[in-house]
């Protein structure tokens, strides 16, 4: 027989035994797993899964920081948390940050004269300044092209993970990273910012002063020349750019996106704008900035905020995690490895919570006396130890931007709101709004 014929038998050999195995493995399994349609080796049931409508799929079949395992996550959680609140988060210094942000974004929005604008960029510009004085030390300016580039990279990535290849991508990287298509776009977008980050830290090392950290980087830096010793340090300067990406890729877009379908339910829905208006105007009044503290007396603004939050979900389908051990769920046993989705829009539209989930209405976090009240289901920011550590950061950008936005505008669209449509551009594994143009006009 020819080599050739030699190495199909062996090809063939190896994958009926891959194939086997598989099964084997499953069968081993069945009666204990979750309920749900019988899997396929190696692909399980992704041809059961609508890609275009995947978290509505999940649902049917129901059954760096953020993803690298959980005992080197740990560390580099625990570390980004300290030095995080070493640079004023969750302190007034991050809040007078951001208030200085927001007058820069104001400006700009007075700037476009009343005349209808995509507001996606001004608004990634602002929320990303905040957390770019953290990790880099400094704001950019807004018309800095290497920012603008970098705000287009996030922005291209972040709404791939929404499509069907990007959730393609997602869950066959090792074979999507090979095959030509536009997730060749995304990685390339994300090497982008990469090579940008990278760039920041050798900036940072050649000036490195280990008494006086400016920001996030350097603290790493000087971090990892305490750990230098450290075999099992997680602490090096791969960790510091992907860690360095996530911080800055997070604290950009989910805020920005959220607030930017804020804008376009407030226009669906004028009545609730004006009600925030007046509350901004009653407890905030013309003459001063809007501080974190005036959130205890603005409830309905409040409900607004955090029915934006549920409406809009963000990240339906959560982050993956793995199961580290075989793992016992009620009755059924989840084996080690098993890649896991929260599927948090799940909670977020729950009817056993939220009356009539499928609709926006602030009165889901109003009770019968018009205060604000607290919903367990409200976790757009995850549960447990793995949650987001950047909650706090983002309630107070949220808020803020928001309130100083409104203290000083009228939105306006080119639509009447009855044909204004809310519904997402894309659901996967993040949520997009859909693209629109508006007038903010001075009050």
């Amino acid at each position: 027989m020819p080599a050739s014929g030699l190495l199909v038998v062996a090809l063939l050999a190896c994958l009926t035994i891959m194939v086997l195995m598989a099964v084997w493995r499953q069968k081993k399994l069945w009666g204990k797993l979750p309920p749900g349609p019988t899997p396929l080796p190696f692909i399980g049931n992704y041809l059961q899964l609508n890609t275009e409508e995947m978290y509505n799929s999940l649902m049917k079949v129901s059954w760096g920081v953020a993803f690298s395992q959980w005992e080197h996550a740990k560390h580099l959680r625990r570390f980004s948390i300290t030095t995080l609140r070493d640079f004023g988060v969750g302190k007034r210094g991050i809040e007078e940050r951001i208030q200085e942000e927001a007058g820069f974004l104001n400006d700009a929005f007075r700037s476009t004269g009343g005349t209808f604008i995509d507001p996606t960029y001004f608004l990634s510009r602002a929320v990303s300044n905040v957390i770019s004085s953290i990790v880099f030390g400094d704001r950019f300016d807004y018309e800095d092209k290497e920012f603008l580039s970098l705000l287009r990279m996030m922005l291209g990535s972040f709404q791939f993970t929404a499509t069907s290849t990007g959730q393609l991508y997602e869950m066959f990287y090792s074979v999507m990273k090979h095959l030509p298509g536009p997730q060749q776009q995304a990685f390339k977008e994300l090497k982008g910012l990469e090579d940008f980050i990278a760039k920041k830290v050798e900036q940072n090392q050649r000036t490195l002063d280990p008494n006086s950290p400016r920001d996030f980087i350097d603290s790493f830096l000087i971090h990892m020349q305490e750990e230098q010793k450290n075999p099992n340090t997680v602490f090096y300067l791969k960790n510091l750019v992907l860690t360095t990406l996530n911080l800055f890729f997070a604290g950009t877009e989910t805020v920005s996106t959220t607030l930017r379908y804020g804008f376009l339910l407030l226009m669906k829905h004028p009545d609730m704008e004006a009600k925030v208006h007046e509350e901004v105007d009653r407890v905030i009044g013309k003459n001063r900035q809007p501080k974190f503290e005036d959130r205890a007396k603005m409830p309905y603004t409040e409900a607004v905020i955090h029915e934006i939050q549920r409406f809009g979900d963000m990240i339906p389908m959560g982050l993956a995690r793995r199961v580290t051990k075989d793992t016992k769920f009620r009755d059924f046993v989840l084996p080690k490895g098993t890649e896991v989705f929260p599927m948090l829009g799940s909670v977020l539209t729950d009817p056993k919570f939220f009356s009539n989930p499928q609709d926006f209405n602030p009165q889901h976090f109003l009770d019968d006396k018009g205060q604000f009240k607290k919903s367990d289901a409200f976790v757009p920011f995850s549960l447990g130890k793995r949650n987001c550590f950047g909650e706090g950061l983002a309630r107070m950008e949220l808020f803020l931007f928001l309130t100083a936005i409104m203290q000083n505008f009228r939105f306006k669209s080119p639509q009447a709101p009855q044909d204004i449509d809310v519904s997402p551009k894309h659901v996967g594994f993040a949520t997009i709004p859909r693209n629109y143009t508006m007038s903010f006009q001075p009050r």
